[in-house]
């Protein structure tokens, strides 16, 4: 489930993939950064905190004199320009946090100012929560406008001379709320920037990739040298696009030269075997005159045979929309015509583009195996996993479990059952492995075995993806 996730959210795509790892990349210096620089705001506003209540407080602790000395309620004083109050008790609450690193630093200020401190204490309160502040706050948003605060720091000392606290309080800037709104949007518009860049870049390099990946599997099914691309994009690319469309070009060239060849030996070759079908008729031996005959026709069945495998990787006619299990059924009534014990089983209704006479070329070689070396052909045709898949079986030896990826490969003959006494010349089944794979199908072989282990026959798969 983990493994299929991933895959669905990691994009399959160059482009796609590039983005992420940018996106990704950039999320990461852009946190590293944005915290940091989150960090020493906060350490620079909480020291300026530290230092104004230092001072209010230095400036209260030299006109104590002059402040109430009763141990009543908290009261608010205005002292020499500084604003603090006198408690009897601590003003910490049982709910607040003390703000340890920030009473070092106070405490480190007082006694280089030689106040005699014995305790120092410093929280941070909402302003919501803090009935003193609250009025502090309304007095002065009645002089000017400015940004709320929500929080107020209390730092409070108790001098060694004194029972009493000196309490100041100093509001907290909305500074912090402000920089982190900065930061996202500088985030945003960075994002957008490098993001857009990089996609218009990489559309300039990708576009001209995929069109060079549907020009070659377009050529690689077509071996057709029309509409070669222009060369586009980057000079890389550009570059990329020229030396395919020359490959292209040379190897359209081969194909080309390729079946001038085998049109001239397939004529050179068929000549001399016709006229010498002809000749053997005046031989007197009826034995000796079939013997000569077999041998001719095996020799022009094998030649017959190369030249198709050759030509099967460039066809000249295009597919058409064909009902396969039709097909099928006249190429096994073909046989039964004939008397040939084949049998078609079931037959699924699939409509197929298909070249129809390399298909039934295919079915014809692998029921002639199955009938040269099983002596039955049971056939049949069903839909499976989006694929026609089309079988034959017989009751054969089989193929020894060795030797079966070795059979798909040309003149290959397997065991000694599989002989020269049969007929062939051992292109039948790698003629319609390449028949099923100019279809963009396979053929696979695998033996057929019974209740106890033993080979029953074998079995023969062509899928074509449907």
């Amino acid at each position: 489930m983990r493994e299929r996730l991933l895959s669905w959210l990691w994009p399959r795509s160059l482009r796609g993939q590039m983005l992420l790892a940018i996106a990704l990349a950039l999320f990461l210096a852009q946190g590293i950064g944005a915290l940091l620089l989150y960090r020493a705001e906060h350490e620079r506003i909480e020291g300026a905190l530290v230092h104004n209540a230092a001072f209010r407080l230095g400036v209260a602790i030299q006109g104590e004199p002059k402040l109430p000395k009763g141990r009543g309620p908290e009261r608010h004083e205005r002292l020499r320009g500084s604003r603090v109050t006198m408690a009897p008790a601590s003003p910490v609450r049982a709910d607040d946090r003390r703000e340890t690193s920030q009473e070092m630093e106070l405490r480190r200020i007082l006694i280089d100012q030689e106040v005699p401190v014995a305790e120092v204490l410093v929280v941070h309160r909402p302003v919501t929560g803090d009935a003193l502040a609250r009025e502090l706050l309304d007095r002065r948003d009645r002089r000017y406008r400015g940004p709320r605060p929500s929080d107020v720091m209390i730092a409070a000392v108790r001098l060694e001379s004194s029972p009493n606290w000196l309490v100041a309080r100093v509001f907290v800037p909305p500074t912090e709320r402000l920089m982190l709104r900065t930061l996202f949007g500088q985030t945003l518009f960075i994002y957008a920037v490098l993001v857009g860049a990089m996609w218009l870049m990489l559309r300039r390099i990708t576009r001209p990739l995929a069109a060079l990946t549907t020009r070659l599997e377009r050529f690689a099914e077509t071996r057709d040298s029309a509409g070669q691309l222009e060369p586009q994009g980057p000079d890389d690319i550009a570059r990329l696009i020229t030396a395919h469309n020359a490959m292209e070009a040379g190897i359209v060239a081969l194909l080309d030269e390729k079946d001038v060849m085998l049109g001239a030996i397939g004529h050179d070759l068929k000549t001399p075997l016709a006229a010498l079908r002809v000749r053997i008729e005046t031989v007197e031996d009826d034995t000796e005159r079939q013997r000569m005959a077999t041998t001719i026709e095996d020799i022009t069945r094998t030649l017959d045979d190369i030249l198709s495998l050759a030509r099967v990787g460039r066809p000249t006619d295009e597919r058409e929309s064909t009902e396969l299990s039709a097909l099928v059924a006249a190429v096994v009534e073909e046989y039964e015509d004939m008397g040939e014990p084949v049998e078609l089983g079931d037959s699924a209704r699939i409509v197929l583009p298909l070249r129809s006479t390399w298909i039934r070329r295919a079915l014809r070689n692998l029921i002639g195996n199955a009938l040269r070396y099983g002596a039955v052909a049971r056939v049949s045709l069903t839909r499976e996993a989006g694929a026609a898949v089309i079988r034959i079986a017989d009751d054969g030896p089989g193929i020894a479990e060795d030797q079966i990826s070795h059979m798909l490969e040309p003149f290959t003959r397997g065991d000694p059952s599989r002989n020269s006494e049969t007929g062939g010349a051992g292109l039948g089944l790698t003629l319609a492995r390449a028949i099923a794979e100019q279809h963009g199908g396979t053929l696979t072989l695998a033996n057929r075995r019974g209740p106890g282990g033993a080979v029953e026959g074998l079995d023969v798969t062509l899928r074509l993806p449907a």
